[in-house]
């Protein structure tokens, strides 16, 4: 279960940091909702890769991760 949730969690990171795309975007391409796209950005990815996560932040707007 930890491994599918890790996958999700770096897949979406990916997509987000190669397309730009919203959190909004990104939920609806892997079919969850923003919560769990806003959740696994925030939350879990910093621990899961700390160097995606802060090439997210980078190449985010402050308002990318919110719902």
């Amino acid at each position: 279960m930890w491994e599918e949730l890790e996958e999700r969690v770096l897949c979406c990171a990916e997509y987000i940091v190669d397309t730009g795309c919203t959190v909004r975007a990104c939920s609806a391409h892997f079919a969850v909702s923003k919560s769990t796209v806003h959740k696994d950005m925030t939350e879990r990815l910093p621990y899961i890769d700390k160097v995606l996560y802060l090439s997210l932040i980078h190449i985010s707007e402050p308002t990318r991760l919110r719902c």
